[in-house]
């Protein structure tokens, strides 16, 4: 299943029996070392803030609606790329685009791509989506009302940037970073009628365009985020996740029982969840996708607010991630 909730299950037969003989129960967690390996690291983990990532998701909010083709759209660029401007984690390519959908209309996107340590020939893919929905369709009040997204794009967002203020009081992981904003996940029609017909629009380009980034050879994994603010925060292993990236899944989510067992579960999802991984994992990236769908009866409406989120279930996601870069 794509990224939505209520929508159609786009999956092979073999894919299916696939899953459901081999993946569809409890994930056996390896004995991942859940401390990190220096003092330092673990000094660093301790400083990752989530009131300053609730900050980050505040101050995107005040940009809705963020969605394709908005004022909103651009302000959201620009914050992430001056935020980053004050880390070690710099810009180093905006990627522009244009998509025409069935429509005729033309759509501006671009994706954002930042690097830490970019000598380094060991690559990881740390991602969000930053675009938010057209608006917020499921609202039985106000379906044509504007989307606030605090959930729904900003967490992602949020993790990212406190991932990059964390990393600058770390010594450099053994891995060069390459956090990336995608824009288009939301799909051309930014799902604003729950368009039956979804596609996510900057991963598919980036990785068609991969040799631009990566001339001499693939990033060695990737870790996609959406979702990851809600106060009750419950994460299960996805589906495609297990399937693409089975042994980096268990890795990060040993890791993440370790620091918040209430918030990493061993029970894998329902079903499959098609977000911005499936294009990396296409493309030979082997990619895991950390999001909670427990999210009624907010789900893409106007109560998609901050007030729903958590510094904590914020700083659960972001430690976990800031100890996966630095494991074995």
């Amino acid at each position: 299943m794509r990224k939505r909730r209520y929508s159609a299950i786009w999956l092979t037969a073999a894919f299916v029996a696939t899953v459901g003989a081999g993946l569809a129960s409890r994930l056996v967690l390896p004995s991942v070392a859940a401390a990190p390996a220096s003092k330092e690291q673990d000094i660093a983990t301790g400083g990752w803030n989530g009131e300053r990532a609730m900050a980050d998701i505040a101050a995107q909010l005040r940009f809705t609606p963020r969605s394709l083709d908005t004022p909103g759209h651009q302000q959201t660029i620009d914050f992430i790329e001056a935020e980053l401007a004050k880390t070690p984690v710099k810009v180093a390519l905006e990627q522009r685009f244009s998509y025409r959908g069935a429509d005729g209309a033309e759509h501006a996107l671009t994706n954002v791509i930042a690097r830490l340590d970019p000598a380094n020939p060991r690559r990881v893919i740390v991602a969000t989506h930053y675009d938010s929905i057209v608006r917020a369709y499921r609202d039985t009040k106000n379906p044509d009302a504007p989307m606030p997204g605090a959930n729904n794009s900003a967490s992602g967002v949020a993790v990212l940037l406190e991932t990059a203020r964390a990393l600058a009081s770390l010594p450099p992981p053994p891995v060069g970073i390459d956090m990336i904003f995608f824009d288009g996940e939301e799909g051309p029609k930014s799902l604003g009628a729950g368009d039956p017909n979804w596609m996510a629009l900057g991963s598919p380009y980036f990785v068609e365009h991969l040799h631009d980034v990566y001339p001499d050879r693939k990033p060695e994994k990737g870790v996609v985020f959406d979702m990851v603010c809600y106060r009750t925060l419950q994460l299960h292993p996805e589906l495609f996740s297990l399937y693409y990236a089975k042994a980096e899944t268990a890795k990060f989510w040993s890791i993440g029982a370790s620091l918040a067992p209430s918030v990493f579960l061993n029970d894998p999802t329902a079903y499959p969840v098609s977000d911005d991984q499936t294009a990396l994992d296409r493309a030979g990236i082997p990619s895991l996708l950390v999001i909670d769908f427990q999210y009624e009866p907010w789900f893409n409406t106007t109560q998609d607010t901050l007030d729903k989120c958590s510094a904590a279930s914020l700083a659960a996601v972001g430690k976990t991630l800031l100890r996966y870069l630095y494991a074995p």
